[in-house]
């Protein structure tokens, strides 16, 4: 009888675990690099809140969501909002999707150097004419607003002889010395030790992106994928957001 009680007991303390490992998730997102160092500081503590497991892939958006369309698996996908719109036209995420963040565009320079002045748009364009290399991600958010936007300034031909379009990041290039100006958002700079924010664009020239999540029409979690972006914009997610160079909403 004492026999049969212990194994009635241990058991009993064993059901709650397996239940606990029957109702645990696993969620892959796919998300902007702009929303990075938000996801590693949030999905976490979503983790250990839920436990769920947060599978966190990132790339240039329009890189995300051209593996999409070629039939990358996911739960969630955090992309620029018009790219977020597309694939919810295309029937690959649910038609409501929720605004995350906002980011808007800086100025990177590698940490120790001087900083130039742009402080208005005409400063920001002798800064622009006066370095020796300007940088930014050729698929990034913000690289079809750079070229439109050096177009409008009429210094388009000027940059060209030091323009690089970069594969990587541009707040990593301005770090390493890559380049002498790094153009990308905010987000994309402050992670980098040696990079330094210089300020944001003169407001009449800045652009923002804003990024939304949408869960995956496909997906087998969709219960825990929305969660997971209501997490994201619960107030306590607000701090971080702002702490990582972005914007709520």
């Amino acid at each position: 009888m004492k026999a049969q009680r212990a194994v009635a007991a241990i058991v009993g303390l064993a059901l709650p675990l397996l239940a606990v490992q029957a109702q645990a998730a696993e969620i892959k997102v796919l998300a902007s690099t702009a929303v990075k160092t938000v996801l590693e500081e949030l999905a976490p503590q979503f983790e250990k809140a839920t436990e769920t497991k947060v599978v966190l892939t990132f790339a240039p958006a329009a890189v995300l969501k051209t593996q999409i369309d070629q039939g990358a698996a996911f739960e969630v996908a955090i992309l620029t909002a018009p790219l977020s719109d597309g694939l919810a036209g295309e029937g690959k995420i649910d038609a409501t999707r929720t605004t995350i963040a906002h980011a808007g565009i800086g100025v990177a320079i590698h940490k120790g150097a001087a900083k130039p002045d742009i402080s208005t748009t005409e400063a920001f364009k002798r800064a622009l004419l006066n370095a020796q290399s300007v940088g930014f991600t050729a698929a990034g958010a913000s690289g079809v607003y750079l070229k439109t936007m050096f177009d409008k300034l009429g210094i388009a031909e000027a940059l060209k002889p030091k323009l690089k379009l970069l594969q990587g990041g541009a707040g990593e290039a301005a770090a390493t010395g890559e380049v002498e100006i790094g153009l990308t958002q905010i987000s994309e700079i402050l992670p980098y030790a040696n990079a330094e924010l210089v300020g944001p664009l003169p407001a009449d020239i800045q652009s923002y992106t804003y990024f939304s999540a949408g869960v995956a029409a496909a997906s087998k979690e969709a219960d825990a994928a929305k969660a997971f972006i209501k997490f994201l914009t619960a107030p306590a997610a607000l701090p971080v957001i702002k702490a990582k160079g972005m914007e709520p909403g």
